[in-house]
């Protein structure tokens, strides 16, 4: 099942020529979600071929560099006769100014959008194999990060097993895969504990938008494939990341590492960093033990199962 992450915007709160501001898409499985909508995030979908789909828009805060690009994305959606609906999620206390959004023109979107409050704890959307939590941070204003967590997967089906015990193959295994247990010919019952290991983890995207660092995000999910953190500044101005209320390179891989995440994407650099990212990958890859980088505009990443 793919679960794909692409990087539309990662620039701080002005944007550079590289980078645009703030913003991500992940699609899985025909699902399409977007993670804040900085100025300029409609031509990034249109450069890097994601489309306009998406089904849910998560909004982290309402500084602009995360939801300027809103009105126009709304527009352009109009514009291609979208009739399907949109949810924003948004963090409680701000859904009069998301919707003044919606209606920056003048004039309602022609389809829905429904604005929803969420807050420290809430699940925001609820699919089918996953849900999108959403945990507090801790920047200068109304403030929440989001996890989509997918559910665990099916234990894996010892087949030669179920053969040894005399299980024909056919629906039977099917039902076993599923937790009912079986009847043989001679009376037999198989039950699915017995050829059908224990289940197993599915995947997990973490993303903090602005906050110094915080345990909430430690503690959203286990062992998070990817989380996306945070780093607006080196280790050498960490005074001014925490009067600013962000996050150091550093601070950001010591949440990954207390997250035990596998990867660690460094987002939000400020503009005096432009063109010039080493600094954060040193003062990460220093105490991280895991893959870390720093996501350029249009990165694409396949997030694998965890035991794959």
């Amino acid at each position: 099942m793919p679960l794909r992450v692409t990087f539309l915007g990662t620039a701080g709160a002005i944007p550079t020529t590289e980078r645009n501001p703030s913003s991500i898409f992940v699609a899985r499985a025909g699902d399409e979600l977007l993670f804040d909508a900085g100025e300029g995030t409609q031509r990034q979908m249109m450069r890097f071929g994601t489309g306009f789909s998406i089904s849910h828009l998560f909004v982290t805060h309402l500084h602009g560099d995360h939801v300027l690009g809103i009105p126009g994305l709304l527009q352009t959606m109009a514009f291609n006769d979208r009739e399907e609906p949109l949810a924003i999620h948004t963090p409680h206390g701000t859904r009069r100014q998301i919707q003044s959004l919606v209606n920056a023109l003048g004039n309602r979107p022609s389809f829905p959008v429904r604005v929803n409050e969420v807050g420290d704890g809430d699940v925001a959307y609820r699919a089918d194999e996953y849900e999108v939590r959403v945990f507090g941070t801790d920047h200068d204003t109304r403030s929440v990060g989001y996890a989509l967590v997918e559910d665990d997967r099916k234990g894996r089906f010892d087949r030669d097993h179920a053969e040894d015990l005399g299980v024909p193959v056919g629906p039977k295994f099917s039902k076993l895969h599923a937790g009912e247990s079986v009847e043989l010919e001679d009376g037999t019952v198989v039950e699915p504990e017995q050829v059908v290991g224990e289940p197993r983890p599915g995947r997990s995207i973490v993303y903090t938008g602005d906050t110094r660092p915080t345990t909430a995000t430690i503690e959203v999910t286990d062992e998070p494939e990817l989380l996306i953190h945070d780093a607006t500044f080196a280790e050498d101005r960490a005074d001014r990341a925490g009067a600013t209320a962000h996050s150091t390179a550093r601070q950001a891989a010591e949440i990954a590492n207390r997250a035990g995440a596998d990867r660690l994407a460094l987002m939000h650099l400020s503009s005096r960093y432009a063109g010039y990212a080493d600094d954060h990958l040193e003062d990460a890859e220093a105490v991280f033990d895991g893959e870390v980088f720093v996501p350029d505009d249009g990165q694409t990443l396949e997030i694998p199962y965890p035991d794959d």
